[in-house]
C-alpha cells in the first residue's frame, strides 16, 4: 500500500460522501454565506469579490487548524472561545447594519464601502459555526489509509467545497440584486437579510 500512489489508496466513494455531507452542513444557512448573501445583493458580485476571497481564505485557515490538530488545542486555552465569538459576532452586527442602512437603489448603494477582504478574512478564521462545522465533516469520515494522505485527500476536497459554497451563496445573493431597483422592495430586502444575519449571529453563539 506505502508503494502505491496517493489517487490509488483514496476511497472514491468516500470523497463524495464527504463532499455531500460539507454541502449538507458547511452549506447551511450561517453567519458567513447569508453575509455573502447580503452583500452580493447590496454591492454585487465585483465589489464583494474581496469579501468572498477574505471568508475563503478564513475558513481554509480554519481547516488547516483542524487538520494540524491546531483547533483542540486552541479551544483548550481558557476564555479564547468567548474571544472568537465575541469578535465574529461584532464584526457580523456591524455589517448588518451596513446592510440594512444601504440606499435601496444599487446606484446610490455605491457610495457606502463594500465588505473588505481583511474583513473576511477575520470573519472567516473567528466565525464560531465554521470551526464547528468544518471540525464535525472533517472527522465524518476515512478517504485513505495513511493518516498523512487522509489529511491532504479531506484538506483538499474540503477547500474546494468552501470555494465552491461560498462563491454559490455571492451568487444568490447578488441574483437578487435586481429587486434593490425598487425602493420598497429594495428597503425590504437589504432589513430582511440584515435580520436574518442578526439571527444566524445569534444561532451560532448560543451553540
Amino acid at each position: 500500500m506505502r508503494d502505491l500512489p496517493l489517487a490509488t489508496v483514496i476511497r472514491g466513494g468516500s470523497v463524495w460522501a464527504l463532499a455531500f455531507t460539507s454541502l449538507a452542513i458547511m452549506g447551511s444557512p450561517g453567519p458567513a454565506t447569508i453575509s455573502l448573501t447580503a452583500a452580493g445583493s447590496t454591492f454585487g458580485v465585483r465589489r464583494s469579490a474581496g469579501y468572498l476571497v477574505g471568508i475563503i481564505v478564513g475558513s481554509t485557515i480554519v481547516l488547516a487548524a483542524v487538520a494540524t490538530g491546531i483547533t483542540a488545542a486552541l479551544l483548550a486555552v481558557p476564555g479564547l472561545r468567548p474571544v472568537l465569538i465575541a469578535v465574529s459576532a461584532a464584526y457580523l452586527l456591524w455589517l448588518a447594519y451596513k446592510v440594512a442602512s444601504a440606499p435601496a437603489l444599487r446606484e446610490h448603494a455605491a457610495a457606502t464601502g463594500a465588505p473588505s477582504f481583511a474583513g473576511g478574512t477575520a470573519f472567516g478564521v473567528a466565525n464560531p459555526k465554521a470551526w464547528v462545522a468544518i471540525g464535525a465533516v472533517y472527522a465524518s469520515s476515512h478517504l485513505a489509509a495513511s493518516p498523512a494522505a487522509d489529511a491532504v485527500a479531506k484538506v483538499g476536497v474540503l477547500s474546494a467545497m468552501i470555494v465552491l459554497i461560498n462563491g454559490a451563496w455571492l451568487l444568490v445573493g447578488a441574483s437578487l440584486s435586481p429587486l434593490l431597483t425598487h425602493p420598497v422592495r429594495g428597503r425590504i430586502l437589504n432589513v430582511g437579510l440584515a435580520g436574518a444575519l442578526v439571527a444566524a449571529t445569534a444561532v451560532a453563539v448560543v451553540h
